[in-house]
């Protein structure tokens, strides 16, 4: 009898056993499998630990860390890279597909249009106090539309002149060859000066600065020469102002500039790229570079200044980097993607990838100050940086209008004075639509 009853208890306990097992694999298997698809431009990170210098790494094996350890749902991260002319096919032109991105990590200054079409997620809910009190209130103030936080500021990268100290002194002009660790002001008659003899001094096909008008790439750069005779580039309203004494006297300056020899010979059809393989090939005496791009190249040959200005001081732009999601209809999704985002921003290792320019965490900033690229230098620059979006929306379509009328000014099809209608025009009619096509996410 006693062993009937054992026999009995042991089968009962078995069956509890499997049946227990049984649940936990449905259980297992019913856990749902979330795909978030991260997308990113090429940028490059610094953290002098790992030596990694491609932000696609550092998301991939973010990606892998994240899930390992998630427990809501099964979560991969795939990280899709893209070319910078490809953005509209990554990002809008993926809209309601199944390769739709639902993390980017880009410049504010393309993030911030897509903050309009409704698709982007406010992240205030995932900013802690204290995150909020470790990030400056300006780069909150960047991030934010209607009082919501639709970005997560990383870095931020402050973007100069660049010269070849080299040319240079071949042409004579040793006395403007500055310190390294320092960023360079010249006035306007230096300005001249230096132009006109670099065309006289340098080899033929050399020149002495930058310029392109192919397509929208490196159009900020533009935008900002622009200024250098006392514009202000927007009105009260943050509106296009070029159609101005001010606004046609640098027009006319780009337009005479080319004219002196000044700018590379068919600058009209080049783009960034190609003046920046001049400048690596010592064809190019001015260029422009970064915190992040600069510690790649020959220091001991390349000097930093600022752009030109009215008043000597010059000035620079500076691109914060940072992290927005897109809600895709999904909202499991949604949450899994701000959960990836709190989970990259609480890691020390992943923040300090933000060396590459100044962190927008000023606890990271502090942690890794000996490793920042100058450091120094670009927070004191900081006084003489200029807002070159005004925070519009459509910033996508002002610059598909903006690079075409350059080209016609340096072809001479235009004056200057048609060429600064046309921009006021075109480039405000672009944020008019934004504005009126601008939608939040509800």
């Amino acid at each position: 009898m006693k062993d009937w009853i054992r026999i009995v208890t042991g089968g009962i306990i078995i069956v509890m056993f499997l049946g227990a097992l049984t649940g936990c694999k449905t259980q297992e298997a019913a856990k749902k499998q979330i795909t978030l698809r991260v997308k990113i431009p090429p940028l490059t990170v610094a953290n002098a630990d790992t030596g990694i210098t491609d932000s696609y790494e550092v998301l991939s094996k973010a990606g892998q860390e994240f899930a390992a350890q998630y427990t809501e749902w099964d979560v991969t991260v795939e990280v899709v890279k893209f070319g910078y002319t490809e953005e509209d096919e990554y990002i809008t032109g993926c809209f309601d597909t199944d390769d739709a991105a639902d993390i980017l990590l880009e410049g504010y200054f393309n993030m911030s249009g897509y903050i309009h079409t409704g698709r982007v997620v406010p992240l205030d809910d995932i900013i802690t106090e204290e995150m909020r009190a470790d990030v400056d209130d300006m780069l909150w103030k960047m991030s934010q539309v209607e009082g919501k936080t639709y970005m997560l500021p990383y870095y931020s990268l402050q973007n100069t002149l660049i010269y070849n100290r080299d040319l240079f002194r071949q042409c004579g002009l040793a006395e403007y060859v500055g310190e390294d660790g320092t960023i360079q002001n010249w006035t306007p008659e230096e300005w001249e000066y230096i132009l006109s003899t670099l065309a006289a001094g340098l080899p033929e096909m050399t020149y002495p600065m930058l310029m392109y008008a192919k397509n929208d790439q490196g159009d900020t750069h533009i935008m900002t020469l622009l200024r250098s005779k006392g514009s202000p580039f927007f009105d009260e309203n943050g509106r296009f102002n070029l159609n101005t004494k001010e606004g046609i006297a640098t027009l006319q300056w780009i337009a005479d500039s080319y004219q002196k020899g000044y700018f590379p010979a068919g600058c009209e059809n080049m783009e960034i790229v190609d003046c920046s393989d001049l400048f690596t090939n010592n064809q190019l005496a001015i260029y422009m570079a970064n915190s992040a791009t600069l510690p790649g190249m020959d220091r001991s040959s390349t000097g930093v200044a600022n752009f030109p200005s009215l008043n000597g001081n010059g000035y620079n732009t500076s691109f914060v980097t940072g992290f927005e999601i897109f809600d895709n209809g999904d909202q499991e999704k949604v949450q899994a993607a701000k959960d990836f985002l709190r989970y990259f921003m609480s890691t020390e290792e992943l923040m300090n990838y933000a060396q590459v320019g100044i962190p927008a965490s000023n606890a990271t900033a502090e942690r890794v100050s000996q490793y920042i690229f100058m450091q120094e230098a670009y927070t004191a620059n900081a006084g003489n940086t200029v807002d070159f979006t005004a925070n519009n929306p459509n910033w996508r379509g002002v610059r598909d209008v903006f690079y075409t009328h350059i080209h016609e000014l340096l072809v001479g099809t235009k004056t200057p004075q048609e060429v600064a209608e046309a921009l006021d025009k075109e480039c405000n009619a672009a944020i008019e639509t934004g504005w009126k096509t601008s939608k939040l996410h509800q």
